[in-house]
């Protein structure tokens, strides 16, 4: 454990449970609905709604091999393809094998698919898929349907949420094993302010942290709170370099940020094209897919295309498909596109890439153990190696599904341990009026940043760790980075207008500011490119030195210490730790704090 923790008000209230899962998306309602099942008292925490976080926004769909002819095999080879050399197989085929009946077992909950004329789900195609094998719902409303069916499941089953709540930091007990969360509700109802869910077992499902980039798909909840905590707890994070920039999102002008509009993979898997100005098409015979090469190969392209062309985007071409089909196959695309003054049925769609998924986070096992004793991950904020340097479109809907019935069969194999658990002993740190009192008690609280520098953190990483990369763009980002957490610091002990007050946005700037440090640290390593990690000034993949994983964790002092792994394969999962296996170790040192 390394005793750092955010600079937070002490818990004023407090819930007994035997597992506490914080999120609720597709990872987090299918582990808590499975736990509350087998009898565990099952507290749901989310940052906003229960139906708010990333999952809903899913258009494509979830890939399963489903169809006639497809098979785990197949659906495994093109995993693998898409992860550029480091997907874990195992946990692959973990995913593959395991994720047909997951998705019946979705469907036995009340999620509704699309379906064909004779009843069977309707299938399409997608990015780096050689078979037609995602599943969808609403036509291009997949993840909509999987959360109304989750959470209509979660309230029929009357299980404890706790809504509109950040969670903060890791409770553990006297032997380091975890003991529940701290959390901050925001508003009034039954719970208010600072407390705490104490519990055994925590399950973190609390999605990605593309909101660290200006523009990006991701919902603004999307804050890297989970990947944040887990690192303060001691816990290992691994891949956190390569996060995917989906190729096609609505271009609404070159100075647009936070979320924006996804137009689905599923388009181009149902056969739109990818034109420059004058109407080319420019990704056939660049892959044997074409447009439906794996992601990374598409948002390069499309980048390259703009380089070339000295604009700020390219088009999707749709006309084709003809008003019917846009209104039924497409209809969230095509109201989002009209919204924004673009008229998809008789115009090509302006696209350019932004931040979409994370595919490295908190290390794990099969089971969704991490590093930490009772401690779990599940979806986007882990790191299962299933997706390796670059994720297969609409893998992320199934791992979260296959991985969280994993974790509750973990957790209620453990059951006999979850109800002696020990009471917690890590506390959140307290505000004292007392500056030298509260660094003399408590000397690990995180500086809190100011919440302005949020947008200041997004435009560092934009910069310097988007789409193209290089040393030289990375040491700008680790300087500006390493300078704000450097003012947080000198700030921390200040009086007047200057400290930075505990607060949501507070919180959340000071957890984007470590997982974009980890990020840069770990970009700065990777000297190659591989997946949806692209260096401009190392372009060519080097497996035999980078074939590996980058393993990063947090020092009680503040150091970010990178172990590189001696093959493609994870080490096992221990106590916090180095790994075992690790090839080199490289420390990031953070200035001492005034």
């Amino acid at each position: 454990m390394t005793g750092i923790r955010l600079t937070a008000p002490a818990p004023g209230w407090a819930i007994d449970a035997d597992v506490v899962v914080v999120g609720s998306g597709v990872a987090g309602l299918t582990t808590a609905l499975r736990c509350a099942a087998a009898g565990l008292a099952t507290v749901v925490v989310t940052k906003a709604r229960l139906d708010d976080g990333s999952t809903r926004w899913a258009q494509g769909g979830i890939a399963a091999a489903l169809g006639e002819g497809d098979t785990p095999e197949q659906h495994l080879a093109d995993t693998l393809v898409a992860g550029a050399g480091l997907c874990d197989e195992s946990a692959v085929r973990t995913l593959v094998t395991e994720g047909p009946d997951a998705v019946r077992r979705l469907i036995k909950t009340g999620a509704h698919f699309d379906t064909t004329d004779t009843g069977d789900i309707a299938l399409t195609r997608e990015g780096g898929h050689h078979r037609r094998r995602i599943a969808h719902a609403g036509g291009d409303a997949t993840g909509a349907e999987i959360s109304r069916a989750l959470v209509e499941a979660v309230r029929s089953a009357a299980l404890h949420t706790v809504e509109n709540a950040l969670v903060l930091d890791l409770l553990t007990d006297a032997e380091g094993r975890t003991a529940g969360v701290t959390l901050h509700v925001m508003g009034e109802g039954q719970h208010d302010g600072v407390g705490a869910v104490h519990a055994p077992a925590v399950v973190l499902a609390t999605g990605g942290m593309g909101q660290v980039f200006s523009a990006t798909t991701n919902p603004p909840v999307s804050t890297g709170d989970g990947v944040a905590l887990a690192l303060r707890a001691g816990a290992e994070v691994s891949d956190l370099e390569f996060v995917q920039f989906h190729p096609t999102v609505l271009f609404l002008g070159a100075d647009s940020e936070g979320q924006q509009p996804l137009v689905s993979e599923a388009v181009r898997g149902e056969g739109a094209h990818l034109v420059d100005a004058s109407g080319t098409r420019f990704m056939v015979g660049q892959h044997e897919l074409a447009e439906l090469a794996p992601r990374d190969i598409v948002a390069k392209a499309i980048t390259r295309q703009m380089q070339l062309h000295g604009t700020e985007h390219m088009y999707l071409d749709a006309r084709h498909f003809g008003a019917e089909m846009w209104e039924q196959r497409f209809p969230t695309i095509l109201a989002a596109c009209r919204a924004h003054g673009i008229d998809p049925i008789t115009e090509p769609i302006p696209v350019a890439p932004a931040a979409h998924y994370a595919s490295g986070g908190i290390r794990t096992d099969l089971r969704g153990r991490t590093t930490v004793p009772g401690l779990y991950a599940c979806g986007e904020v882990a790191c299962t190696g299933v997706h390796g340097a670059n994720r297969l479109a609409s893998n992320s809907l199934l791992e979260g599904l296959v991985f969280a019935e994993r974790i509750a069969a973990d957790i209620v194999e453990d059951r006999p341990r979850a109800t002696e658990a020990a009471a917690p002993v890590t506390k959140a740190a307290t505000l004292v009026a007392d500056r030298d009192t509260e660094r003399e008690t408590d000397p690990a609280p995180s500086p809190l940043l100011a919440p302005e520098a949020r947008t200041t953190i997004q435009r560092i990483m934009t910069r310097g760790a988007g789409v193209l990369r290089s040393a030289a763009s990375l040491v700008t980002a680790a300087d500006d980075l390493e300078a704000l957490h450097n003012s947080a610091a000198a700030d921390a002990w200040a009086t007047g207008p200057k400290r930075a007050e505990p607060g949501v946005e507070a919180w959340e700037a000071t957890n984007l500011l470590l997982v974009s440090r980890v990020l840069v640290a770990a970009a700065r390593q990777r000297e190659e490119t591989r997946g949806c990690h692209w260096r401009e000034d190392r372009p060519e993949r080097n497996d035999e030195t980078w074939r590996r994983h980058l393993v990063v964790r947090l020092t009680p002092d503040r150091r970010l210490v990178l172990s590189r792994t001696e093959s493609e394969a994870f080490p096992p999962v221990h106590p916090a730790g180095a790994p075992d296996c690790a090839a080199a170790t490289t420390t990031h040192p953070t200035p001492e704090e005034p």
